[in-house]
């Protein structure tokens, strides 16, 4: 997705120039593209030419939202998944006391992965905070 954005002014991009340009493997990628597409963050084009372009503009899409679409929900336990009745969430969720931890825990990966945006990513020089001290640009990842 980050590759997309980068060469967003391109046109669309095959899926083997990002799998060269990231080091990642042809059918990977389009394994991770077929649900992305089906979401709307990638639209594809066929012919000569086509490839893959974003869906939204850069700023609309957030690492949260790619995360959701390829992982799933956020939760890191199933007591606090979204849209979870009380009926259907465990049973001692009201007397449990790691469920709030877990709904700490919960919305703070929401807060960080929904306030990274993809022109975030773009920005020259944007760094990310990796665990509070160590800083990696976004040039150097390769996920």
């Amino acid at each position: 997705m980050y590759e997309l954005a980068r060469r967003q002014s391109d046109g669309p991009v095959a899926l083997k120039e990002i799998a060269q340009s990231q080091g990642l493997s042809l059918n990977y990628l389009e394994q991770l593209f077929r649900p992305l597409k089906r979401a709307g963050l990638v639209v594809s084009t066929r012919g000569v030419h086509g490839g893959y372009i974003l869906g939204r503009e850069p700023a609309s899409i957030t690492v949260g939202d790619v995360v959701r679409v390829l992982d799933g929900p956020l939760a890191p336990s199933d007591c606090v998944l979204p849209g979870l009745s009380g009926a259907e969430r465990c049973g001692m969720s009201s007397s449990c006391v790691a469920h709030g931890v877990w709904e700490k825990v919960r919305d703070a990966i929401e807060a960080v992965l929904d306030g990274i945006s993809l022109q975030s990513l773009l920005a020259d020089g944007e760094t990310v905070p990796a665990d509070g001290e160590a800083v990696q640009t976004a040039k150097e990842w390769k996920c």
